[in-house]
């Protein structure tokens, strides 16, 4: 029996190919996977960060109807997976009713989430705390990589993540997911559609960009009458989706 197809969603900051490990998993394990990246990132890490000019002002409804489309080539609606903000827009085709199922790691916060910690906004600062960075593609240093997603993991580990896979991103979702409560809706999800698959969303207890009382907060904006779970990992930061104990 053939099984469906995975589609994995990377989040900001990350190339898509650090669902590397994960693809070689599932595909021992039979499953057929697909990776894209976001509209404008290239094939690798390097040439990414060289053409980082082509990864700015995308925003997260752009970026979703980029993975739409690839769904729309399969023959089966797939299992999506995503991390970060691409748990986000996992979330939000999900919702679409394209996808079998879907699992959202750590995922950026829907339209109708108000809190906002301390440690999400020292987060995003690098990004938010200069309006014009709207339309630019961003880069973190790796003291800022290492804050938000390597706070929870050895110093070297973090180094090797970031060296490996950390790229530049667009900074319109960011500003799009922070002004959501206010106007706009590219990152509101129809938490209503009870004909959607099931969803498994994650949270990490030392997660500073994404804290768990965001990722709880999401799973609580769906009706119960459809599957919805919710998982904390204990111990584990914003990159337990790539390091030592994924």
């Amino acid at each position: 029996m053939t099984k469906r197809t995975i589609v994995f969603i990377h989040g900001l900051w990350l190339h898509a190919s650090s669902w590397q490990p994960w693809i070689e998993y599932f595909r021992q394990h039979g499953y057929p996977t697909l990776n894209p990246g976001w509209p404008g990132d290239s094939l690798t890490v390097a040439e990414t960060k060289e053409r980082f000019r082509l990864i700015a002002n995308h925003g997260v409804k752009e970026i979703a109807d980029s993975y739409a489309s690839i769904i729309a080539t399969l023959n089966e609606p797939p299992i999506l997976i995503g991390h970060s903000f691409g748990g986000l827009i996992a979330q939000i085709l999900l919702s679409r009713g394209i996808a079998a199922a879907g699992i959202a790691i750590d995922p950026a916060p829907m339209k109708g989430i108000w809190q906002l910690p301390f440690s999400a906004l020292r987060s995003a600062w690098p990004v938010l705390s200069n309006p014009f960075n709207l339309k630019k593609a961003v880069s973190l240093t790796f003291k800022q990589f290492r804050y938000a997603f390597g706070n929870a993991i050895p110093e070297n580990e973090a180094r090797a993540i970031y060296d490996k896979w950390a790229i530049p991103s667009p900074a319109r979702p960011l500003f799009q997911a922070a002004t959501a409560s206010f106007f706009g809706s590219e990152t509101k999800v129809d938490t209503h559609n009870v004909a959607r698959g099931p969803l498994l969303i994650t949270g990490g207890e030392k997660d500073h960009i994404v804290p768990a009382i965001l990722s709880s907060a999401a799973a609580k904006k769906y009706k119960p009458s459809v599957i919805t779970d919710y998982k904390l990992f204990e111990n584990r930061g914003h990159s337990l989706a790539l390091d030592h104990g994924w």
